[in-house]
């Protein structure tokens, strides 16, 4: 585990399952592909292999290459047709961490489909910095994304920390050295969030202003 950080300077975060309920939209979109692309896959076989990087979906249901591009509009097109909602108490969290940090989104998400929700939930603006899937060619848990966001930042791992409700963000703080927060209460994978050896958890992003108070004192 890294140390607790003393001198905070950003909080960087993970964007669905972290600040959004994403992932029943996400998994109803998945299975709406996989039976597109007749594959046999339920929730249960998504659960055991979800990752924020898709990819690592598509290699486990072993979907052709040839056939991700295919794979990529069909989730899109079903995924239009889901609903996400912000998890309740991120709008208070993100305003409460706004007034003592640079807040930035470090997501796994598409640049298209995360702005879209941002501009629908207003909440571009809370944003110092922002990364998304096209941003880097290595994905989570590559240090890269977490890497590209303290340039822009201009700020060094140790004044950071990283939120997130999946073992690759846990993963890829810990590649970076960055203090890794797993938000547990909201994953849909906890065992295996647990697993990832997260230097701190708590149960909703409503409840890191507190934790990082804490962390200072």
């Amino acid at each position: 585990m890294a140390p607790a950080p003393v001198n905070v300077r950003a909080v960087l975060l993970d964007w669905d399952g972290t600040l959004i309920d994403s992932y029943r939209a996400d998994a109803q979109a998945y299975l709406k592909m996989f039976g597109a692309l007749g594959i046999d896959w339920d929730l249960k076989d998504l659960e055991r292999h979800y990752s924020p990087n898709w990819y690592t979906v598509y290699r486990a249901a072993r979907i052709a290459r040839t056939r991700w591009k295919e794979a990529d509009r069909l989730w899109r097109s079903a995924y239009r047709y889901e609903n996400a909602k912000l998890y309740p108490g991120t709008r208070r969290a993100l305003r409460a961490l706004a007034l003592r940090y640079r807040v930035g989104l470090v997501t796994g998400g598409g640049r298209a489909r995360v702005r879209r929700q941002l501009i629908q939930f207003d909440m571009e603006r809370l944003f110092a910095v922002r990364v998304f899937s096209e941003d880097t060619a290595r994905k989570k848990p590559h240090p890269a994304p977490l890497q590209l966001a303290l340039r822009r930042l201009g700020l060094s791992c140790d004044e950071c920390v990283y939120a997130g409700d999946a073992p690759q963000d846990i993963e890829m703080a810990r590649n970076a050295r960055v203090f890794s927060i797993a938000v547990m209460g909201t994953s849909p994978v906890p065992a295996r969030l647990a697993a990832a050896r997260p230097d701190v958890r708590i149960d909703s992003i409503d409840d890191l202003p507190g934790l990082l108070r804490r962390l200072k004192s």
